[in-house]
């Protein structure tokens, strides 16, 4: 994006289509025939006839954060800064949400030697909720959970019924208590039986033929 003698990139390094800005002072910015090709950002000011680069910010050292806490959907803050300890110089871009349609930039602020504010409106601004969890109970666990809730519901209205109403006492307070008593079998002879089965096949197989002695 071009703002006067600004340019930047929010993602990745500038990328001219054709014939890069020549620059001079641009060494740590891909060099005075090819300004801005290894950057995100830099201004260019004309001084005593020449234009002058100056780099700020580098695709390594930018970083994204949100415009307000409280308020996640305005927008996002895009800040580049070059890492040159003699020159320290940035570009902090606020990216505002809107989803119709792109304005901006809307304005350009300097701020002592070369840190600049500018701000943009743009659907990449507007966030998108990402959950970070699972999507919660899976149908087999909910499904199973009414079954249990369900079954617990008839025994507890079952042993109310049988005390209050029908005056049982003890163990048999319990509805339909000779019947659970003999699951435990059931669930043994029903397992034996399909144990007997595959091991009777098998053991058959390996005894299908007689030893022959000569």
């Amino acid at each position: 994006m071009v703002s006067g003698c600004l340019l930047y990139q929010l993602c990745d390094v500038l990328i001219f289509n054709h014939d890069p800005p020549r620059c001079v002072g641009c060494e740590n910015c891909g060099g005075p025939s090819h300004c801005g090709t290894s950057c995100s950002a830099l201004v260019s000011e004309n001084l005593r006839g020449y234009d002058v680069c100056s780099s700020l910010g580098n695709s390594s050292s930018t970083k994204v954060d949100i415009i307000d806490k409280e308020d996640p959907g305005k927008g996002v803050i895009v800040k580049m800064s070059n890492g040159n300890r003699n020159q320290n110089c940035s570009l902090s871009v606020s990216v505002i949400c809107q989803k119709n349609k792109v304005d901006g930039p809307l304005t350009l602020v300097k701020s002592g030697t070369c840190h600049y504010a500018t701000q943009l409106r743009h659907p990449s601004g507007c966030v998108a909720a990402i959950s970070g969890h699972s999507s919660g109970w899976g149908w087999f666990s909910t499904l199973l959970i009414i079954i249990l809730c369900l079954f617990g519901a008839y025994l507890v209205a079952g042993a109310m019924y049988r005390y209050f109403s029908l005056g049982v006492r003890g163990i048999d307070v319990i509805p339909n208590v000779d019947f659970w008593a003999t699951v435990p079998h059931r669930t043994q002879s029903c397992f034996g039986s399909i144990f007997s089965r595959f091991g009777g096949s098998s053991r058959g197989q390996r005894t299908s033929y007689s030893q022959v002695n000569f």
